[in-house]
C-alpha cells in the first residue's frame, strides 16, 4: 500500500501569510498539480499551481514553487510490441515449403524466426532526452551497437532526419543522427513495435516528418 507523508511549514507576517507544501508519495506513482497558497494583507487569496514530478525509484515527490517557473517533465513511453511482421515471415515460408520451394523458405522462415524473438525482447524506450534500446522485461541495457558501435542511446537533438516506411503498413524505421559522428550516422529498425504508437512519440520528442502517420 502507498504511504503518504504532507508536511506544511507555515510563515506568517502582519500583512500575509503563506503555506507552502510539500507532498511526498512512495510505492506509486501519480501524476498531477499541487497547490499553493499565498493570502495577502486585504484577505485576496492566489492560486500557484506547481508540478509534480516522478521519480522513477519508486517514488513521488511534489514541491510546491512560488513565483518561480518550473520546467515540465515528459513521460518515457515504451511503445507496445507488434508481432505482424514475423508472423507474415514464418508464414510466408510455410507456403513456400508447402510448394516444395525449399530454397527460399529456409531463410524468410530463420529471418521471420529471428524477428519474432527480438520482438518479445527489444524495446524502444523514449524518456526525456533521447531514444534508447533496452532488452527484456526488466529494460536491461542493450551494451553496445554492434555495427556502429556506440551506446544505443541517442538524444533527440541529434536527429537530422527520420522516416517511417511504409505508413500503412510499417515494416522499417530509419533515422539520421550526429551523435555518434559528426558527419551522421544512419540507423535501419524493422518495426516490431506499435506503429502508430511509434510515429506519434517520434513526431512528438525527434519533430515531424515527410511521410504522413499510420492509417
Amino acid at each position: 500500500m502507498a504511504s503518504a507523508l504532507l508536511s506544511a511549514p507555515c510563515f506568517l507576517s502582519p500583512k500575509q501569510w503563506q503555506i507552502d507544501c510539500v507532498f511526498l508519495q512512495t510505492d506509486k506513482e501519480l501524476g498531477g498539480f499541487v497547490s499553493s497558497f499565498r493570502s495577502l494583507g486585504n484577505g485576496n487569496l492566489l492560486l500557484d499551481h506547481s508540478l509534480l514530478r516522478k521519480n522513477y525509484g519508486g517514488s513521488l515527490v511534489v514541491t510546491s514553487v512560488f513565483g518561480r517557473k518550473v520546467k515540465t517533465t515528459r513521460e518515457t513511453v515504451i511503445p507496445e510490441p507488434d508481432y505482424r511482421i514475423p508472423i507474415v515471415l514464418l508464414g510466408l515460408s510455410g507456403g513456400l515449403a508447402y510448394t516444395n520451394n525449399l530454397l527460399p523458405a529456409a531463410p524468410v522462415g530463420l529471418l521471420g524466426l529471428l524477428l519474432l524473438f527480438q520482438t518479445t525482447r527489444v524495446r524502444f524506450v523514449f524518456d526525456e532526452e533521447a531514444l534508447e534500446v533496452k532488452v527484456g522485461e526488466e529494460l536491461e541495457n542493450s551494451g553496445e551497437n554492434v555495427f556502429v558501435g556506440g551506446k544505443n542511446r541517442w538524444k533527440y537533438s541529434s536527429f537530422v532526419n527520420w522516416e517511417l516506411w511504409w505508413p500503412n503498413f510499417p515494416i522499417l524505421v530509419y533515422f539520421k543522427e550526429t551523435q555518434t559522428k559528426p558527419e551522421g550516422q544512419v540507423h535501419f529498425f524493422p518495426v516490431i513495435f506499435n506503429g502508430k504508437q511509434l510515429y506519434d512519440i517520434m513526431v512528438e520528442r525527434a519533430g515531424p516528418s515527410q511521410t504522413s502517420g499510420p492509417k
